[in-house]
């Protein structure tokens, strides 16, 4: 990491092994993203992992084998940068992750499709957690804008690269809300419960980390709201691990029948025999099959399933 300053801001690099495309983690479309172009810049606003009350602007732009990162806000800037190192999962070993998809057919024809793809992840386990309560039982638009009318009205403002960018409000202001509107009234306290837990630091990344999967993920639903499903997408894709086969996802199933050639969806057992090859990507292996696997073709010759 190389840090330095601009004025009002400060600058840092992140190094990147392996082949990398921010373009491929910017237009992924994950949680509240849904960026449909991208003009060189992915722009993040979040709460800082150290300091769930302080938040910051990140503009991270990709220059060969390198980020450069503007960071706007206060707070420690290498925390920020391994934060951000993350949620754009340019913290592990992309060539490794080459070497394993070059071990499998399927995986192989996916990787050429899109060698620098990785996936994108959440800000923090706080901010997966509140989108799982914002998001339950309804249209992920509908989530998207839920969540950025609260980032709009309650969060801090950064203006990124030209454009304005909000950031989540801190768990402290969440727990000050009365109402959300769109928000069902029985649905707010369990984003108060959520906002409890990260200024108790049950929700640090981590810890859960340390936890192990299976114990955070147990954890986790003793929140209201936040069952098996969402439990595993705050740990696994909050937490940046690479190496957990979620089985609690249908598309993921149906990625794996669709691109395998199977005549059913695999159930736990199936999954996890054809997952053997992907280790210790599992996580970005699945992550890849249901993003790049609707670009190629089935064995049959028709469009993956997305």
């Amino acid at each position: 990491m190389v840090t330095g300053t601009v004025p009002g801001m400060r600058t840092s690099t992140i190094a990147l092994r392996g082949p990398y495309s921010l373009e491929e983690v910017a237009l992924m479309g994950f949680g509240h993203r849904d960026d449909r172009s991208f003009d060189g810049v992915m722009r993040l606003a979040f709460c800082l992992d150290t300091d769930l009350e302080q938040q910051v602007g990140v503009e991270v732009r990709q220059a060969g084998d390198r980020l450069d990162l503007v960071v706007h806000g206060d707070g420690d800037l290498a925390a920020v940068t391994r934060q951000v190192a993350r949620v754009v999962s340019a913290d592990h070993d992309g060539a490794a992750y080459a070497e394993v998809c070059a071990g499998d057919a399927v995986l192989a024809r996916v990787h050429a499709a899109a060698p620098g793809f990785r996936p994108a992840n959440f800000h923090s386990a706080f901010e997966a957690a509140a989108w799982s309560v914002l998001s339950a039982r309804r249209q992920r638009r509908q989530a998207i804008a839920l969540r950025a009318r609260l980032a709009e009205e309650h969060g801090a403002r950064f203006d990124l690269a030209g454009q304005v960018v909000h950031a989540l409000p801190t768990p402290a202001a969440l727990a000050r809300l009365d109402r959300v509107p769109g928000l069902p009234d029985a649905a707010l306290p369990r984003l108060h419960a959520v906002a409890e837990a990260a200024s108790a630091g049950r929700l640090d990344v981590d810890r859960l980390t340390a936890l192990g999967p299976d114990e955070a993920m147990a954890e986790l639903q003793q929140l209201p709201g936040i069952g098996a499903f969402y439990s595993a997408l705050v740990v696994v894709r909050a937490c940046g691990l690479t190496d957990v086969l979620s089985t609690q996802e249908p598309h993921s199933r149906r990625a794996v029948r669709s691109l395998y050639g199977l005549d059913h969806e695999p159930d736990d057992a199936e999954l996890a025999a054809i997952a053997e090859a992907w280790r210790p990507f599992r996580t970005w292996a699945t992550v890849a099959l249901r993003a790049v696997g609707p670009r190629l073709g089935t064995p049959s010759g028709t469009n993956a399933a997305a």
